[in-house]
């Protein structure tokens, strides 16, 4: 065995370096498994230290001192023996001549993953410098899913890198901080760990804006012998109350930390002096009760600001953080916040899922305060999985996550949901379960029904309204807030395309096919569509229907001889499909050209007014949308694509738009609808109406000449009692 083999090099415990013995007592090793973990980790300080030796950090210290700072932190957060020597480890395979089958063989295949999942991506192409960042965040965060000990070495080690970063380049300080405080910072508050925010958000304002910084550090310590003083004034009676009810409680009073001031004074725009909520006062006591118990007696002594009061404690935010905050005015109407918890709690807010390793290690097999902080991580990474994005994409799923404040919102049987803030029914409604937010018509909030872009408020009571008939449209992705909900609607709208390609490319092909005399060749392409480069017929029909190959480029995959007619054939099936399309549009011009193959996109049915512009589809001409169609491709990938387009129309000219109303069922409301229009000398087309639970969703197509009579009769409607809402579709 490999440790029994290396006991014989274990020194004396008066023999290590002092920073090993430093580092070792800060470890929780047991009396059983003292010996056995202690030489562990030496070998792992050993191994470190001499893959580094003649290696130099840009301050001139040896680069092994870094490595032996992260490992430190660790220990200070009672992280486990494994984690600590992986901090150790964490750059020799990256960094050093060191393989990873090394780090296998001396400490096991544990440190191995950990190791692995810190180091950075290396052997790979990328386009530029943010496509790489995305990659390293994905492979990262995809690891912490698996393992959270791997997002923990990488705050200590991101953490040691901030407090050294003033011996690198300017610009490189500058890229590392602005990346430290608007990804690790907010993904260390996602995980309850509020001591690193902390550091990383004053260590990131005092790299990117150091005059600021350091003209705050001088405010708050010339303020320090005032605050003190405030500060031992106000918990005095605080202090004798609790004495009186046998309250064993220690009580301190702090400023906030810089950024957070800085960020204060930014929202409200106003000077340090104008700050008056400075000051926090934490109470730790030993029992839950005791924290209730305390807020009473402060309320007694100070006027409280009730809708600054909130209980996390009864229900904790997601990174498991639970306290009491009230916030009070206190003497000379100074308002301060109040933190209340218990010894336990306090531990959590600090050090956050590191506080939980070892409740995990202790009791396996039972869901952990850790399993349930990274419960929406492992979602997220499952989205991203099944959903086969790309690291871009889960950056913003993981940005959309990260960076939001919690709302607890009630169901209609007192289930408490939490959900970020800023989150509307839809959010809710996918929460609860995909199938019912797909299929949300509408929602109750407090026993009122509300439009579906409403935001909700905590401690709002929500019943969401479903019909089978309802299903998402393009326009919910502009206000809902979660990963989930935006995933979810994405997914539907591609099936969606998915399907309308399909029928399209169908259609196409067996057309195309008939008039050439070859119909039984569908059946071969059905059975074989390999032959046309793709696995499965709807796959070939698909790319039939988006225009990404031509009907005469499948049939050339299955017919050696020339086809029927040759090019003649081709010519008039295209003059044919010419001449259809241009029935279809009129008043279109690229750039000053008419009499093109134009058509308009069905996804936002563009009319006279809207802004447009042009794309080039592979086999179908031009096709026109409204510059804000949310089914435009990319612009940046596909620039050469792109045409200006213009509208040129007579007076004459009519548009089919259509519109979704949701509205409430009642008498009459169908009647006022079609007066209103028949007033502004509008046709309704079409109609389509469903009725459920009291709820009515109706789809109308009007036809308009322009944007401006459009906007006038959507005016004119919105006004009609009951209405919910009403988009463009």
């Amino acid at each position: 065995m490999v440790v029994e083999s290396l006991k014989k090099m274990l020194p004396g415990s008066d023999q290590y370096p002092a920073k090993f013995r430093t580092l070792l007592a800060n470890m929780n090793l047991d009396s059983e498994k003292g010996k056995e973990g202690e030489l562990y980790l030496w070998n792992a300080y050993r191994t470190a230290e001499e893959a580094h030796a003649r290696q130099l950090r840009k301050s001139g210290e040896p680069y092994f001192e870094h490595c032996f700072q992260v490992a430190l932190l660790l220990s200070e957060w009672n992280m486990d023996t494994a984690t600590v020597a992986s901090g150790l480890l964490h750059d020799v395979v990256e960094d050093t001549d060191v393989k990873s089958d090394l780090i296998t063989e001396r400490f096991g295949p544990e440190v191995a993953h950990l190791v692995a999942g810190v180091t950075k991506l290396s052997g790979l192409k990328f386009r530029n410098q943010a496509e790489q960042q995305a990659e390293n965040y994905m492979k990262m965060l995809l690891s912490v899913a698996r393992d959270i000990r791997v997002i923990i070495i990488k705050f200590a080690d991101r953490l040691h890198n901030m407090r050294t970063i003033k011996h690198l380049p300017r610009i490189k300080q500058r890229r590392i901080a602005i990346e430290t405080r608007e990804v690790y910072a907010p993904l260390a508050h996602r995980l309850g760990m509020a001591r690193v925010k902390w550091e990383m958000e004053d260590l990131a304002l005092k790299t990117v804006e150091p005059e600021v910084f350091a003209d705050l550090v001088k405010q708050v310590r010339d303020s320090r012998s005032d605050r003190e003083k405030y500060i031992n004034e106000f918990i005095r009676p605080i202090q004798k109350q609790l004495d009186e009810y046998n309250i064993m409680a220690t009580v301190t009073g702090r400023p906030k930390h810089y950024y957070s001031i800085y960020g204060k004074m930014q929202k409200r725009r106003v000077n340090f002096d104008e700050i008056y909520d400075l000051l926090a006062i934490r109470i730790i006591t030993q029992r839950t009760d005791e924290c209730y118990a305390g807020l009473g007696i402060i309320h007694q002594l100070y006027t409280p600001i009730q809708e600054r009061f909130k209980d996390f404690i009864a229900t904790p935010k997601l990174n498991g953080y639970q306290s009491l905050h009230t916030t009070v005015v206190g003497p000379g109407g100074k308002v301060v916040e109040i933190q209340l918890r218990t010894q336990e709690m306090d531990q959590t807010a600090e050090i956050g899922v590191a506080a939980h390793w070892r409740y995990k290690e202790s009791k396996r097999g039972s869901v952990s305060p850790m399993d349930r902080q990274i419960r929406w991580l492992r979602e997220l990474v499952e989205i991203v999985q099944n959903e086969k994005s790309t690291a871009e994409e889960f950056l913003e799923l993981l940005k959309i996550d990260l960076f939001k404040d919690e709302l607890f919102i009630f169901t209609p049987k007192g289930d408490l949901v939490q959900l970020p803030l800023g989150s509307t029914p839809i959010d809710m409604a996918f929460e609860i379960h995909s199938e019912v937010g797909l299929h949300c018509v509408g929602a109750r909030v407090n026993g009122k029904i509300v439009p579906l872009n409403t935001k909700l408020k905590n401690g709002d009571t929500v019943e969401i309204i479903t019909s089978e008939h309802q299903t998402p449209s393009y326009a919910w992705l502009k206000f809902v807030q979660t990963s989930k909900a935006k995933t979810r609607i994405r997914r539907f709208m591609r099936k969606a395309q998915q399907a309308e390609s399909i029928r399209l490319g169908r259609e196409m092909l067996e057309k195309t096919l008939r008039r050439l005399k070859l119909l039984p060749l569908q059946k071969e392409i059905k059975s074989d569509p390999s032959k046309a480069g793709y696995e499965t017929e709807d796959l070939a029909l698909a790319a039939l229907g988006r225009g990404d190959v031509t009907v005469r480029q499948i049939i050339k995959k299955y017919v050696a001889e020339p086809l029927p007619g040759g090019e003649s054939i081709d010519r008039k099936l295209e003059e044919t499909l010419l001449q259809r399309s241009r029935k279809s549009v009129q008043g279109v011009r690229v750039d000053g050209i008419s009499d093109l193959l134009i058509l308009l996109g069905k996804c936002c049915n563009p009319i006279p007014g809207d802004e447009i512009i042009g794309f080039v589809t592979r086999g179908r001409g031009i096709t026109v949308h409204r510059i804000t169609c949310a089914n435009l491709p990319i612009l940046d990938a596909n620039q050469d694509r792109f045409v200006e387009v213009e509208w040129d129309v007579g007076k004459r000219s009519n548009f089919i738009v259509p519109l979704k109303i949701v509205a409430e069922d009642r008498k009459h409301f169908l009647k006022e609808l079609t007066e209103t229009t028949s007033k502004m000398n509008t046709n309704i087309s079409s109609v389509d109406l469903v009725v459920e639970e009291g709820i009515l969703t109706l789809h109308l197509a009007l036809e308009v000449d322009d944007l401006r009579k459009l906007q006038r009769i959507q005016n004119k409607v919105r006004i009609i009692p009951g209405i919910i809402y009403m988009e463009r579709i």
